[in-house]
């Protein structure tokens, strides 16, 4: 195996120049620095990341925490989060809660004494009581994809998740509908709210009976909860999950019953993951841009870790918009 001394001796330089072009660090001149890089090509060069940890102070490693990668939300903000750190020549430790607060609260605790240069917390199902054991973690912490009310003292990147409730239940008005229901996730308050206000500027009340939650985040979770929309209100004309894979339960169940979508039933959905124009009939969905989010907040980390920016309390609300497909559609006649 290669050292750094093989490379500057290759090279015709010192241990300290090639330490400062594989470092970014120092000036070096350019005629240089290539020969390095071709020294370091041609010999296979590895830097021993744990000697350079020792010497520079950092791990060049960010840790993600997300809830899972099922259902193809959370593995798109890992993959873009991973293709920008590794732009900028840092690694991903990643977590996963699978929706168990003893299970966040491990992970935290186990990440704030890890050698990981910051971390980047994406959701908040079970973790905002259990945010207090990053009390003296040192490191820099950041928050993605945040529906409740922020804790202070952390930068938040996240969408206006009460908008893409309101996108959904405007759209829905727009089309006749007034006999709704909700299937949701009991974390997704912002955006029932955000539904329930958007029907309430036409006088329409969505009252608590007509929220069906999901006994779990799945397609089998949806199929329950649109089964029981469809038995509290046989008359039902629209559903609203604020979540896809939600969604994509709820147009089983609607044609399990016999109901022709959207003829019948019109469904929309929320996130625009990759399921939801495959789905038969596509699914009208609130999109939101989800690479956007995990860029920005892991770039605001990186500018945190080189001293460009503060990190501190800070709120970067996102846009939804609405993709309109063949799953929602004019209220049916009166029968």
């Amino acid at each position: 195996m290669a050292t750094m001394q093989d490379v500057a001796d290759r090279a015709g330089v010192t241990k300290q120049t090639v330490s400062n072009v594989m470092g970014n660090r120092g000036r070096v001149g350019r005629e240089t620095a290539a020969r390095v890089r071709a020294a370091v090509k041609e010999l296979g060069y590895t830097p021993n990341l744990v000697a350079r940890s020792l010497a520079t102070g950092t791990t060049k490693t960010l840790g993600m925490l997300v809830p899972t990668l099922s259902g193809g939300f959370y593995s798109v903000l890992v993959e873009e989060v991973e293709d920008v750190l590794n732009r900028h020549g840092y690694h991903l430790l990643l977590c996963t809660t699978h929706l168990d607060g003893e299970r966040a609260r491990r992970h935290l605790a186990g990440l704030s004494s890890r050698n990981v240069d910051a971390l980047l917390i994406a959701g908040d199902q079970d973790l905002p009581t259990q945010l207090p054991v990053l009390a003296e973690a040192p490191f820099p912490v950041a928050l993605c994809a945040w529906e409740t009310e922020a804790p202070d003292g952390y930068p938040v990147v996240t969408i206006d998740y009460e908008r893409a409730g309101c996108l959904a239940g405007r759209h829905l008005r727009e089309l006749g509908h007034e006999r709704v229901a909700v299937i949701a996730s009991p974390a997704h308050g912002a955006r029932i709210e955000g539904f329930r206000r958007a029907l309430a500027a036409d006088g329409i009340v969505l009252a608590d009976d007509d929220v069906h939650f999901a006994p779990e985040p799945t397609s089998t979770g949806g199929f329950l909860a649109a089964q029981a929309a469809f038995t509290a209100d046989p008359e039902v004309t629209a559903l609203f999950a604020t979540h896809d894979i939600l969604a994509l339960g709820a147009i089983d169940a609607a044609k399990e019953s016999g109901r022709a979508i959207p003829g019948d039933v019109s469904i929309v959905g929320h996130d625009d993951n990759d399921e939801a124009s495959l789905a038969r009939p596509a699914l009208t969905t609130v999109a939101i841009p989800k690479r956007e989010m995990a860029r920005l907040a892991a770039e605001q980390l990186l500018r945190i870790l080189a001293g460009a920016e503060e990190g501190t309390n800070s709120l970067h609300l996102l846009r939804p918009s609405l993709t309109v497909r063949a799953s929602s559609g004019p209220v049916r006649a009166a029968r």
